[in-house]
């Protein structure tokens, strides 16, 4: 028989016994997946931001019809899109509180003492590794706006004293300006605590405010103001702990010297803030 006939009849063979084998390997070895899975992720903004803890909205689908998750830990969807979930799932849409991103950074060119010019890629990153951008403080904002670009939602706009400034509204609380700041100076926090330390140098006294007209000089002040158990004080840094203690005040921040800790309500910064700083007030902000 010609190796022309031979040749095909052989790999034809080979096809359709590997078809065979696939056909029952499916019938026999097929995981189910409940359809509302496909229905559900419909239902979300397919952001995949990652924010509810998932690594996408797919997988976030598969937890809720699961029962694992409540839809309200979408923290991108709408309250219509969370009550629509919740309806097509027959489930409680569940609470959570709005978290949003805050620096623990107040110096910006206002505040911030120089001690180089820095030039080279406008990168947060980039200016980190080679002379921290210029700035006397190592551990302060770099201000070139690496978190700004990382956020996906545009929640984040470098205003005019060269800080990120968050819109609370447009923050989904996802964490990518978290992961993009190479010095680990934004944290995801409820909204309602409005207590916020504004610096992570762990100096004390003039050492500190050599470096930064704004940042915590150690003097414990703000500790001793507030409700017991509230603010400690640890590597000259003021920590706030709402589970340790309470009720949370802006009576806290009024003898701080520097402006170091704030009372937060709203944004944090002002997105055309010029560098001026209230200082040690209720309802204080810096801009």
């Amino acid at each position: 028989m010609s190796s022309f006939v031979v040749a095909p009849a052989i790999m034809t063979g080979i096809g359709l016994t590997f078809a065979v084998i696939l056909a029952v390997a499916y019938r026999f070895l097929r995981v189910h997946e409940d359809p509302r899975i496909d229905d559900t992720e419909l239902l979300l903004p397919g952001s995949n931001c990652g924010a509810c803890g998932q690594p996408g909205c797919r997988a976030f689908a598969e937890q809720l019809v699961a029962g694992a998750l409540t839809p309200s830990l979408c923290t991108v969807a709408s309250a219509d899109a969370i009550a629509a979930v919740a309806d097509y799932l027959d489930v409680d849409p569940g609470r959570q509180e709005k978290r949003v991103a805050r620096l623990h950074c107040a110096g910006g060119r206002g505040q911030a003492y120089q001690i180089a010019e820095y030039r080279g890629l406008s990168s947060c990153a980039a200016a980190s590794v080679v002379s921290g951008g210029g700035k006397g403080c190592s551990w302060g904002c770099i201000g070139l706006g690496d978190c700004r670009g990382a956020c996906g939602f545009h929640a984040i706009a470098m205003n005019l004293n060269g800080r990120p400034a968050v819109d609370i509204n447009a923050c989904t609380a996802c964490g990518d300006c978290v992961a993009a700041c190479p010095r680990d100076l934004f944290e995801l926090i409820p909204l309602s605590h409005k207590l916020l330390v504004q610096c992570r140098a762990p100096l004390a006294g003039d050492m500190a405010t050599a470096l930064c007209r704004t940042a915590c000089d150690a003097c414990g002040r703000c500790a001793a103001d507030a409700a017991p158990g509230l603010i400690r004080m640890e590597d000259n840094l003021p920590v706030v702990d709402y589970s340790a203690g309470g009720p949370a005040l802006p009576e806290a921040t009024q003898r701080c010297p520097t402006g170091a800790i704030q009372w937060v309500e709203g944004a944090q910064f002002a997105a055309g803030g010029d560098g001026r700083v209230r200082r040690g007030g209720i309802h204080a902000r810096a801009s």
